[in-house]
């Protein structure tokens, strides 16, 4: 019988991943697939998109990390909004049993900005673009990129149970208590995605304005 289980020690963790294995398998390869796709797009682009783009980037970069206004109170408070409104959509994805391509297409686009981001900088500036990238992406990536994939997967299997519980009789499931156990869930994701607000609003921000003069001019 397949049952959404919140893991509570580390034989139910090991349990949930052998059971839901080839789920977590999935998502990751398609976030992996979107990353790919998204520094395919970058070598597609012709010399002049490349530069007008890059201009853009570039006035938009160091004009946002010389505003001396900028608080970050203010960033720590957008980065959480947009992370658990994210998290929040993909809850309610799940809810919903049609909502599972579009978990997927989420997932999958989520991979091609953060590919396609590295990639045109990795393209424009080099080795200065790849270590402006890691300062600017991957310490808050480092927790929000596996949150993201633990709450598409979590969101895929509620639904796929909902879906069983719904059109088997064989597998009737106590759907409410499954409810709750992914809720709480949720809960303890959006928790954990505050830290990676945190790093995004202080760790990154301050890195990014140490290094831009020096990597973007």
């Amino acid at each position: 019988m397949n049952e959404l289980k919140l893991p509570k020690s580390r034989k139910p963790i090991s349990s949930h991943l052998a059971k839901y294995h080839t789920i977590y398998i999935f998502t990751i390869i398609l976030f992996i697939t979107g990353i790919i796709f998204g520094a395919i797009i970058v070598n597609s682009m012709n010399f002049v998109q490349k530069e007008d783009l890059f201009f853009y980037l570039e006035r938009f970069f160091l004009g946002y990390l010389q505003d001396e206004d900028i608080s970050k109170q203010a960033l720590f408070q957008n980065a959480i909004f947009y992370h658990i409104q994210f998290l929040s959509l993909l809850f309610f994805l799940g809810l919903a049993v049609i909502g599972l391509p579009i978990i997927w297409v989420l997932l999958f686009v989520k991979g091609v900005a953060i590919g396609f981001t590295v990639g045109f900088f990795v393209n424009q500036l080099g080795i200065k673009g790849l270590l402006f990238s890691f300062s600017a992406i991957a310490p808050q990536n480092l927790i929000i990129i596996p949150i993201y994939i633990i709450a598409s997967s979590f969101a895929m299997v509620f639904s796929l149970t909902l879906l069983q519980s719904m059109f088997s009789r064989r597998y009737k499931q106590p759907i409410l208590q499954i409810f709750y156990r992914y809720t709480a869930v949720f809960i303890c994701l959006m928790i954990v995605v505050s830290i990676a607000a945190l790093l995004e609003s202080i760790v990154s921000f301050e890195t990014m304005r140490l290094i831009s003069d020096r990597f973007i001019n």
